[in-house]
Parts: structure tokens; C-alpha cells; sequence
């Protein structure tokens, strides 16, 4: 009877072995995925592709907008006050001389700091603060009564810019696509979060 009892104790264990190390062979493998699972990964996947789209026209919007204003300035700014006017309030601006040392100094700082983010892979949405700059740079040789001198310095400097700027925008925009696409076709064919580079 005591060895009866023995064995149906060391069945029952054996069968408690089983049920354990079934449990623990279904339990999820990777921890990292959501609780929506592979759905909700793809979801958010297509959420980011989306955004990505919708920043990759930023620098062509702002090339846009740049064009603008150099139409406006190619006219003389018409709307603006006469530089007379305002120099009377505000004093004499900077010489001509002046303003295209410092936008020279600025080109190309800004083409070698969208250079070096353009290799660190860094999104940064500094477009339309440089047609600002630009802008600035503009209204200052107007008010020094030689905007019609430095017109196509400006014009340049902004063409290039925002040049670079459109095309570092563009390749980081396409290169979060590419990945994001690779992401949901590891998800769709593993149910998985795709591991971290």
C-alpha cells in the first residue's frame, strides 16, 4: 500500500515537471514586445513612415518660402518703409561691407553644420529658421540702400543652403522609411519586435 502510494506521489510530480516546462516553452520569448503584439507594432511603424513623408517636404517648403521672399526682395520690398524712414529712428545700419562678411561667415557655417549632421544622422528641423537668417539678410541691405548690389549674393547663399538643407532632410526621411518598411516585414514574418541596431 506504502509503495503504491509512492508512485502515484512520483506520477504526479513527473506530470507537475511536464505541465512546467510546457508552460515555460509558450511563454513569450522576446519581453520587448507591446502588449497589442505584432499589430499594434506595425501600427506604430506606419505612424512613423507617415511622419517621416510628411518631414521629408520640409526643406522643399522652405526652399518654397525662400523664393517668396526673394521675389519680394527683387522688387525692393515695396511694402516695407523707406530705408530713410527708418534709419532716422533706428540709426545708421551696418555698412554693406559689414553684412557680407558676416553672410559669408554664415553660409558656410550653416552648409558645414547640415554636412555634419547629415553624417550623424542627427533630424533636425532648422530649415525655416534659415529663411529668417536670409530674410534678415535682405532687409539689412535694404535698409543700407544696397540691396540691389547684393541681391544675388543672398540669393546664392539661400539656394545653396537650403539646398543642402533639403537634401539632408531627404536622406534621413528615406532612410527611416526604408527602415521602418524592413520593421514591419520582420514583424509581420516573426510577430516580434525587430531587435535594436
Amino acid at each position: 500500500m506504502l509503495l503504491t502510494k509512492n508512485r502515484i506521489q512520483g506520477n504526479l510530480r513527473e506530470a507537475e515537471g511536464c505541465v512546467t516546462e510546457m508552460r515555460e516553452q509558450q511563454r513569450p520569448t522576446d519581453p520587448g514586445t507591446p502588449r497589442g503584439g505584432a499589430d499594434q507594432l506595425r501600427e506604430d511603424l506606419t505612424k512613423e513612415i507617415n511622419r517621416l513623408n510628411g518631414l521629408s517636404t520640409r526643406g522643399l517648403m522652405a526652399l518654397a518660402l525662400f523664393l517668396f521672399v526673394s521675389i519680394l526682395a527683387w522688387f525692393g520690398f515695396l511694402f516695407l518703409p523707406a530705408p530713410e524712414a527708418v534709419t532716422a529712428v533706428l540709426g545708421k545700419p551696418p555698412s554693406g561691407r559689414i553684412i557680407s562678411i558676416v553672410l559669408l561667415l554664415y553660409t558656410f557655417s550653416a552648409i558645414i553644420l547640415s554636412l555634419s549632421r547629415m553624417t550623424a544622422g542627427i533630424e533636425h528641423r532648422s530649415s525655416f529658421s534659415h529663411v529668417g537668417y536670409l530674410t534678415g539678410f535682405f532687409i539689412f541691405y535694404y535698409f543700407d540702400k544696397s540691396l540691389a548690389d547684393n541681391y544675388w549674393a543672398v540669393f546664392g547663399s539661400g539656394i545653396t543652403v537650403l539646398g543642402v538643407e533639403s537634401y539632408r532632410i531627404w536622406t534621413f526621411c528615406a532612410e527611416g522609411i526604408t527602415k521602418s518598411r524592413e520593421d514591419i516585414e520582420y514583424v509581420t514574418r516573426t510577430g516580434r519586435r525587430p531587435p535594436e541596431e
